[in-house]
């Protein structure tokens, strides 16, 4: 549908793109090299390199299509509306993601743990203790020590939480109409997120190399890097979201009653907030 005589069209409906089917083949190459990866083949690592690549060429094209159709005046509010249904609906499915780890946290620790630790299992595995953090029934985990929440998870805390702040106060700037306020607090955002993974990086360093705590670690190791990987994953995505709404605040692209890309990006920070907050609680202090 076009633009005709200066009106926002009633519902802007694209032409056919070759954008879809570029991103399942991408996604397709991804999981084939990710794949070969964990198998230990080598052209796995190179493979998956490439699918990932292929993934952000097309994101770009992609969302660029999208800001082309929202510059050139487009998309009215009932796009606008759909956005934003759009967004709530993947955000869920987020949560659904987490929400299927957090459960088998907690069924390794509630009911697994007292399970084989049990007098009908003292049979077969007389020193297994049942305590979170253990080698596992059998011995054949090497030992390892448990990750604290000191110091460096409750300084990702903070760091987190304080994004949290920034991201609020460059959004009130936005609808205020201060462009130069809210880029420098859209860019603290980014900064807090990035230090945020410098953080966890040495984290995870410190766990390989101090803790002997590994992804083979048995199931302590499995699920804390399962939820901290993908959440360090998650925080990766969000500041690649919010440097691009940056880049568009700087281009002036944001009104201050048209900037859902804005807000969009905002409610995916603040879910990271929310899942770190829990992952903060149940993996490194209970």
């Amino acid at each position: 549908m076009s633009v005709q005589q200066g009106k926002v069209p009633y519902y802007f409906v694209p032409g056919p793109s070759r954008w879809p089917i570029l991103a399942g083949m991408s996604l397709l190459i991804t999981m084939i090299g990710a794949s070969g990866w964990v198998n230990g083949t080598a052209w796995g690592p190179y493979v998956n390199l490439f699918g990932v690549l292929c993934v952000l060429v097309v994101l770009y094209g992609w969302f660029g299509d999208a800001i082309s159709e929202s510059e050139g005046g487009l998309y009215g509010k009932r796009v606008d509306v759909s956005y934003r249904w759009s967004m709530s609906w993947f955000i869920f499915s987020e949560v659904m993601f987490f929400a299927a780890f957090f459960g088998a946290l907690f069924y390794a620790r509630t009911i697994t743990m007292p399970w084989l630790a049990d007098l009908d299992h003292k049979l077969l595995w007389p020193d297994f203790s049942g305590q979170w953090g253990n080698a596992g029934p059998a011995g054949t985990v090497e030992s390892f020590r448990t990750m604290g929440p000191f110091p460096i998870p409750t300084i990702n805390t903070a760091l987190l939480l304080t994004s949290g702040v920034t991201i609020t106060i460059a959004h009130h700037a936005l609808r205020a109409g201060h462009r130069a306020k809210t880029a420098f607090w859209l860019f603290c955002t980014i900064l807090l997120g990035a230090v945020f993974l410098c953080f966890q990086g040495y984290e995870y360093y410190h766990a390989y190399h101090e803790l002997n705590l590994k992804l083979s670690s048995g199931i302590f190791g499995s699920t804390f890097f399962m939820l901290t990987g993908f959440h360090g994953f998650h925080v990766t995505l969000g500041a690649i979201m919010l440097s691009v709404v940056l880049y568009r605040v700087m281009k002036g692209h944001f009104t201050p009653e048209h900037h859902f890309a804005f807000e969009g990006a905002a409610w995916y920070w603040h879910f990271v907030d929310v899942v770190w907050l829990g992952l903060y609680v149940v993996v490194y202090w209970l």
